[in-house]
């Protein structure tokens, strides 16, 4: 198992106790792909200056990680399986 921290000094010994097994990375740059996966979400957030209220919180932060994870290749969208409602649009 992996840790990724910064260099705050109690680290080690808490992840010590907690996880005496556990590899701790302070890199200077290894938190790097966390930081990069919710830059999309605040990059969102930006022009709406933040989330005024907890239903909009809920609604935007699902939507980003369902596209995120439909980037992803998480879910098997089923648009090349006919259907028989598709018939009746046309």
């Amino acid at each position: 198992m992996e840790v990724t921290t910064d260099r705050y000094r109690v680290y080690p010994r808490v992840l010590g106790e907690l996880l005496p097994g556990a590899f701790h990375d302070t890199g200077a740059h290894a938190n790097n792909p966390l930081e990069t996966d919710h830059g999309r979400l605040k990059a969102r957030l930006r022009p709406m200056r933040g989330l005024k209220r907890d239903r909009t919180a809920r609604v935007i932060v699902a939507g980003h990680a369902f596209v995120q994870n439909l980037r992803r290749g998480f879910y098997e969208l089923g648009s090349d399986v006919p259907s028989v409602s598709r018939g009746l649009l046309h």
